[in-house]
């Protein structure tokens, strides 16, 4: 029998080795058509299971910029930013890859890095409408930074609450909207009124909502880091997550489990406001039931309190279209001062992300907390805000590239040390609108239902009563809204497409 030469052995192990790539190829490709149908249809959770497997066939620049980019649908940052660099690793010259990482840097609030991304866009495509208006965007953005940080909480020269001229804002006759009594006090009478007006699309005179506004900068002002809440004996006390705009879901929620009263305390667990189209209603009735019941309606700060989530999301256009560029700058001065936590009879803590990348943090510890800026990159505020569970037990790096991710053992040696029984989050759609995790001691609610009109997911709410914490849980399903679209007022050009 003939031996086959070394150069024919190697000849045959090219062919296979080319026949198997090709095969392994051509399945990632086909892997790959059904991940982009899966994002069309904004089923972002299947199109990143379906990338993956496609990328642990045949990894390819492509698959993994697509992936970052359905990242970045679901605002998992932390996961776009890794991939959009990895694609880079596998073609530097992809140009969509540059995009998806500068997205992920200016949602990150990495603008100087966002910059140079964006730059190098422009560069390569002069003619890309979208990549020019980015990088001007964002070339503004770099230009403020310092301004924006600034907007002045500890110096009352700089605050904006002090430039508001009232004398210009007289309500014209033929208003016919809800009026604060004494043109400066919130009353039931009011909020009572003011619900249905909004639901009808109209618009709060706006001296009535700079003195809501200003009259909340005050409260807040006055309110600690992290706030103790004590329910009576027998007495419900109901707890809601995000509701990012919703305006008709929030109505919703108070035709299910009644207004809020002396007798029916509620506490919002942060991001009122972005996504939705009517966050203005939200943050104003909210505020509004803040200022009537001050002892019994709690507001927390969420992440998207904050200047960068609200230039991306929507919420400072739609406070411009609506009202004035100063009062969307005077609701950045109140966000400032938004209680970060609270607890509940001693025994349930309260934040809107979650836990810490220490183990020794006490409830001092986030007493101590200096809130009154803009959420830092790291930290106990940025983890309060920022942080998600994971299953497994340890800690691991934020999928979102803020916070951390921390397991059920950093829960249990928490609650331990702190003497608390568990803790409600919010940060998180979940199909049925809560979740439990962490052997149930770690809750997550979220009250946004059919998150910006394509999750599907349910909206949930948690009551409890003073002498028993145990939660009850309430989900519902998303009702009818005006035809107004979701981020309808983002200051943001559509991203790249998918390949």
């Amino acid at each position: 029998m003939a031996t086959a030469s070394a150069n024919e052995i190697t000849e045959k192990l090219e062919a296979s080795n080319i026949q198997t790539t090709s095969s392994g190829k051509n399945a990632a490709d086909a892997i790959k058509s059904q991940a982009n149908e899966a994002f069309k249809n904004c089923d972002y959770e299947k199109s990143i299971e379906l990338y993956t497997k496609a990328i642990e066939i045949h990894p390819d620049a492509i698959l993994y910029s697509n992936r970052s980019f359905a990242y970045l649908r679901r605002e998992w940052f932390g996961y776009a930013l890794i991939d959009a660099k990895k694609a880079l690793e596998y073609d530097p010259k992809y140009i969509k890859a540059y995009y998806r990482r500068a997205s992920a840097y200016l949602a990150l609030g990495k603008y100087s890095s966002a910059l140079s991304d964006y730059e190098y866009v422009k560069k390569v495509c002069p003619n890309d409408k979208d990549a020019n208006i980015k990088y001007e965007e964002c070339k503004k953005i770099v230009t403020r930074i310092r301004f924006e940080k600034a907007i002045s909480v500890n110096d009352s020269s700089k605050s904006v609450a002090n430039q508001i001229d009232f004398s210009s804002m007289t309500i014209e006759s033929d208003y016919d909207g809800p009026r604060l009594e004494d043109d400066t006090r919130v009353t039931k009478t009011f909020m009572e009124a003011l619900l249905p007006y909004f639901e009808k699309q109209k618009k709060l005179h706006k001296n009535c909502a700079y003195q809501i506004v200003l009259q909340i900068l005050s409260l807040f002002k006055s309110l600690p880091t992290l706030i103790d809440i004590s329910v009576p004996s027998k007495r419900k006390f109901t707890i809601c997550g995000d509701i990012h705009g919703q305006f008709y879901d929030l109505l919703n929620i108070f035709k299910l489990n009644g207004l809020p009263s002396e007798d029916n305390p509620y506490l919002f667990n942060g991001d009122f406001v972005d996504r939705g189209s009517f966050s203005v209603e939200c943050i104003l009735t909210l505020f509004g039931f803040k200022l009537l019941y001050p002892n019994h309606f709690f507001l927390a700060r969420g992440n998207h309190e904050s200047i960068t989530m609200n230039q991306m999301y929507g919420f400072e256009g739609e406070v411009k279209a609506k009202y004035t560029p100063q009062m969307f700058e005077l609701f950045t001065e109140v966000f400032n001062y938004l209680p970060l936590c609270h607890c509940i009879n001693s025994k349930v803590l309260i934040m809107h992300g979650g836990l810490f990348s220490k183990d020794d943090v006490t409830l001092k510890d986030i007493r101590t907390v200096d809130r009154v800026r803009q959420p830092p990159e790291d930290g106990i505020m940025s983890e309060l805000l920022w942080s998600d569970p994971q299953p497994q037990y340890g800690r691991s790096e934020s999928k979102r590239g803020v916070g951390l991710q921390f397991g059920p053992d950093v829960t249990e040696h928490f609650l331990k040390l702190n003497n608390l029984e568990y803790i409600v989050r919010s940060h998180e759609v979940k199909q049925e609108g809560y979740e439990l995790a962490h052997n149930g001691k770690c809750i997550t609610i979220f009250s946004a239902p059919n998150y910006c009109d394509t999750m599907g997911n349910k909206g949930a709410f948690i009551t409890i009563t003073g002498d028993d914490v145990t939660p009850k849980f309430t989900s519902y399903t998303a009702v009818p809204h005006p035809a107004v679209r979701p981020m309808m007022y983002a200051n943001q050009s559509s991203l790249f497409g998918l390949m």
